[in-house]
C-alpha cells in the first residue's frame, strides 16, 4: 500500500484502451502516474476486450480523418517500442447505395484530408475482390488504403506494459466511488470502495460505459452517454474458401451502409472464421446486461450475409458470439474535455466514444496527456468534443451517420 500513499502527478481512472493509452502517454512525459481499474486488468466486462477492432479513415465527419491518420502512426510507434505487432494493415471497403449520404460525405472528407479514395461500381467491386462481395443493383464501393485490424486485448496489454516500463503504477480491483478537490491544498482526492484516499495534482476519467454514473456523482451533471449492448459475431467460411478472406490475399476491412448497417474484418484471430456484426444494439446499464444476441438483428444479419457473400460464408448462424458495449452520445461525437466546476482544468474526462473509438486510442491518450500536462492539446480541434455542446441541447452537434 505504501506506493499508493504518495502524491501522484496524475491518476487515470479506468484501464480500458483509452485509460491505458493515457497512462502510457503521461508516464512517458515524466509524470508520476497511477492507473486504476475497478475490475481485473484486461477484463471482458466493458468495451476494450476481445480479439479485434477495425481501423478505417473513411468518415462522414472530416475532423476524424486526421485523427485516424495520426493514430495509425502512433500505433506503429507503440509497436516499435514494445517489440510486437497489434496493428495489421489492409485496405478498407465501404459499400452502399450510390445516393448514400454517408458515402458521398465520406468521399468528400477523404478528398479534404488527402486520403486516396477510389469509387468503383458493383461490377468493379466483384472483380477487384474476386467475387467475394456481391452488391445489389445501384450500389457502389469506395476503397481506401487505411484499413486494418487492431488486436484489442493485446493492444490494451501493450499500453499497460509500456506504461509500467515508463514508470507508471498500475492497480486493479479498485473501484472509484467519488472524486473531490481538496480546497486547502488544491489536490485531487480519489475515493475508492475500499475507503482509500489517493491524491494527485490532476486526474483523467476514462471509465467507458460507467462515465455517466461517475460524472453525475462527482460533478452533479448528467452527460448524455448511453451504454449500448452489442454482439460481435464470427461466422464460418465455407470449406475450400478460407484463404480468400485473409489479409494476405487482399481481403479488406469493410462497412456495408444498408439496412442493417454491418461491418467486418478479414479472417485473422480465428482461422476459417470471419467477424461480421451489426453496428447496433440495445440500451443497457453496464451492471444489468443480457449478454445475449438480439434475435431481430441476428435475423437481418443472416439475410445480409447470404446476399452479400454469395454463398462463401455460412449464414445459418454465428459460431462465436462475444458481448461488448458502446458508450453512445446523441451525435456520436466523443467527449474529451476538462471536467470544470470546482475541478477546473485539473480533471479531464474522455468518454462517449460511440462505437468508433478504439482505433483512436493512441491519439486520445496523447490528447488527454497534453491536457493534464499543459492545458492544451496540439493538432486537434476539440470544439466538437466539448461538454458544453449539450447545454440546452441534448442533441449536441448535428447528428450524422458515422
Amino acid at each position: 500500500m505504501e506506493k499508493y500513499n504518495q502524491l501522484f502527478d496524475v491518476i487515470v481512472i479506468g484501464a480500458g484502451v483509452m485509460g491505458s493509452s493515457t497512462a502510457y502517454q503521461t508516464a512517458r512525459r515524466g509524470l508520476k502516474t497511477l492507473l486504476l481499474e475497478q475490475f481485473d486488468f484486461l477484463h471482458p466486462r466493458g468495451s476494450s476486450h476481445g480479439e479485434s477492432r477495425t481501423i478505417r479513415a473513411s468518415y462522414k465527419k472530416d475532423y476524424y480523418c486526421s485523427m485516424v491518420l495520426e493514430s495509425s502512426r502512433l500505433w506503429e510507434e507503440a509497436e516499435a517500442e514494445i517489440g510486437y505487432k497489434v496493428y495489421f494493415k489492409t485496405s478498407h471497403l465501404d459499400m452502399g447505395p450510390s445516393d448514400s449520404q454517408f458515402l458521398q460525405a465520406a468521399i468528400d472528407s477523404c478528398q479534404k484530408n488527402s486520403i486516396p479514395a477510389r469509387v468503383i461500381d458493383r461490377t468493379q467491386v466483384f472483380e477487384e475482390f474476386s467475387g467475394k462481395f456481391q452488391l445489389p443493383e445501384g450500389w457502389i464501393g469506395m476503397v481506401t488504403p487505411q484499413g486494418g485490424i487492431i488486436k484489442a486485448t493485446k493492444a490494451v496489454a501493450m499500453f499497460q506494459t509500456l506504461g509500467v516500463q515508463n514508470g507508471a503504477v498500475l492497480k486493479d480491483n479498485t473501484e472509484v466511488v467519488d472524486i473531490k478537490k481538496d480546497q486547502s491544498t488544491g489536490e485531487i482526492v480519489v475515493f475508492t470502495r475500499a475507503d482509500e484516499k489517493i491524491r494527485a495534482k490532476k486526474c483523467v476519467i476514462t471509465v467507458g460505459a460507467w462515465t455517466r454514473k461517475l460524472i453525475k456523482t462527482v460533478r452533479g451533471i448528467t452527460l448524455p452517454i448511453q451504454p449500448v449492448e452489442i454482439a460481435a459475431y464470427y461466422w464460418k467460411i465455407n470449406k475450400g474458401h478460407e484463404d480468400k478472406f485473409t489479409i494476405e490475399n487482399g481481403f479488406p476491412t469493410f462497412g456495408s451502409h444498408g439496412d442493417p448497417h454491418i461491418y467486418g474484418t478479414p479472417s485473422l484471430e480465428f482461422p476459417g472464421l470471419i467477424k461480421i456484426p451489426v453496428d447496433d444494439g440495445g440500451a443497457c446499464e453496464p451492471e444489468e446486461r443480457t449478454w445475449a444476441a438480439p434475435q431481430d438483428l441476428l435475423d437481418s444479419l443472416r439475410e445480409c450475409i447470404r446476399e452479400r457473400f454469395g454463398g462463401l460464408v455460412d449464414s445459418n448462424g454465428p459460431v462465436i458470439t462475444q458481448s461488448c458495449m458502446y458508450s453512445m452520445t446523441p451525435d456520436k461525437d466523443y467527449v474529451i474535455d476538462f471536467l470544470g466546476g470546482e475541478f477546473g482544468e485539473d480533471a479531464v474526462v474522455a468518454g462517449g466514444f460511440s462505437g468508433h473509438g478504439f482505433k483512436m486510442a493512441p491519439v486520445v491518450g496523447r490528447i488527454a496527456a497534453e491536457l493534464v500536462a499543459s492545458g492544451t492539446a496540439e493538432g486537434v480541434d476539440l470544439t466538437h468534443f466539448r461538454i458544453a455542446r449539450f447545454e440546452g441541447n441534448l442533441g449536441g452537434n448535428d447528428e450524422f451517420e458515422l
